[in-house]
């Protein structure tokens, strides 16, 4: 398996439309499932630099619903990738294993892992100070891992959930 460099690339204002596009695609294939769907990761904070993927949350009444989306899904180029790790949402990509331009999350509407990542997304958007923070972590990570993307990802963690658990603290729900 080839090891993928974690690129962080500067904010772009065609990561918004890029989302919006996806979710009418979305909308227009599986909208009779959808509680929900929303942009979330560090593409959707503005200013903020990300890897250049854009990260889409779904919300079903379900989790036992997402097989019946499997195909709906996958004649818009999104592909199903079971992750027995996950226990509370499923996940999609469209594009190639390691250039993905987009990642695709179905939890249940109102769960855990919908509020959670809501909250993340909020709690940056409103605090530029934590943005920076975030920033500078996944730089500092970026350089460190930089072929490594599970372990870049992994070690973002603990700062995430200290956003949220203060995001919680000040009420953000």
């Amino acid at each position: 398996m080839r090891k993928i460099k974690v690129v962080l690339s500067e904010y772009d204002l065609n990561w918004e439309e890029q989302f919006l596009y996806e979710k009418r695609r979305i909308q227009k294939v599986i909208g009779h499932a959808l509680l929900g769907i929303e942009h979330i990761g560090s593409t959707s904070i503005k200013g903020l630099k990300a890897k250049p993927i854009i990260d889409i949350l779904l919300a079903v009444k379900s989790i036992e619903e997402v097989p019946e989306l499997i195909e709906a899904l996958s004649n818009i180029d999104y592909e199903y990738v079971p992750k027995l790790e996950l226990m509370d949402r499923r996940f999609f990509r469209k594009g190639l294993w390691g250039q993905g331009t987009c990642h695709l999350h179905v939890c249940e509407y109102n769960s855990k892992e919908w509020n959670d990542k809501c909250l993340f997304r909020d709690y940056l958007r409103i605090n530029p100070q934590a943005a920076k923070e975030y920033e500078t972590l996944k730089e500092q990570l970026a350089n460190h891992f930089q072929y490594d993307r599970q372990t870049y990802t992994k070690k973002k963690g603990p700062f995430i959930q200290k956003i949220i658990a203060r995001a919680k603290v000040e009420d953000l729900l």
